[in-house]
């Protein structure tokens, strides 16, 4: 009897406006036995949200039994209103499935992921410099002035977590990420497999090995620069 799969969890993280979700909308559309864990939150859906497409919407009740039960495997209350966080059961459900898990998760719930899955591969996607993501928070068009300037300090916070992450992605051009991304997913899953890579197989890899940490920390300087000289 073979033993049960063991899922790669895999972490995005980005600030707001990085074009997270654009990316991973694309890597789910690609890629095969990869699980996506909606979150849990305890405040009111908004506009078009569904339930269970965009998160599970629960009573602050319910929310509660949940933690007293054990059954998150990160949650946050965010600025003591709301809480949000990621069930076990979707880590479980993968398993059963022999699939992969996607979690989309902010710097936080991915320090807290990290201490109990120390195997988790986290993503951090960030903008190519403030300016850019200025530019995309303006564009959508959906906060005013006071709200985008405290997105943009919250980035800059964020951003100094950088280096506790396995992978940077820096999301200039659409097409280019999302190879990069869906690279960095296959190179997870060939490496697991413990087996030699094809040319084509390494060729994955070491385009995934491009946005390590180690080979993409000098690229994240200048971006963190950008930042650091904008008021706060």
């Amino acid at each position: 009897m073979s033993p049960p799969h063991k899922p790669i969890v895999y972490i995005v993280s980005a600030p707001s406006g990085s074009g997270k979700s654009t990316l991973v909308k694309v890597l789910l559309e690609m890629t095969p036995r990869l699980d996506f864990s909606i979150s849990y939150t305890t405040r009111s859906p908004r506009g078009s949200e569904q339930n269970g497409k965009h998160y599970y919407f629960v009573s602050r009740e319910e929310f509660e039994h949940m933690i007293r039960a054990d059954e998150f495997l990160e949650y946050a209350s965010v600025y003591g209103l709301n809480y949000y966080g990621t069930a076990r059961r979707f880590l479980r459900e993968a398993e059963q499935k022999g699939h992969d898990l996607l979690l989309d998760i902010d710097v936080q719930g991915a320090a807290q992921i990290k201490q109990k899955l120390p195997d988790a591969i986290s993503i951090f996607v960030l903008p190519p410099d403030r300016k850019t993501l200025e530019w995309r928070l303006r564009k959508r068009g959906e906060d005013p002035d006071e709200t985008i300037d405290r997105r943009l300090d919250a980035a800059r916070r964020e951003i100094e977590n950088y280096d506790k992450y396995d992978y940077i992605l820096i999301n200039d051009k659409l097409e280019e990420s999302s190879d990069s991304l869906r690279a960095i997913v296959e190179s997870e899953r060939l490496r697991q497999s413990g087996r030699p890579f094809s040319p084509e197989e390494k060729a994955i890899v070491d385009l995934a090995d491009q946005d390590r940490l180690a080979s993409a920390r000098h690229r994240v300087l200048p971006i963190l620069a950008s930042f650091r000289a904008s008021p706060p």
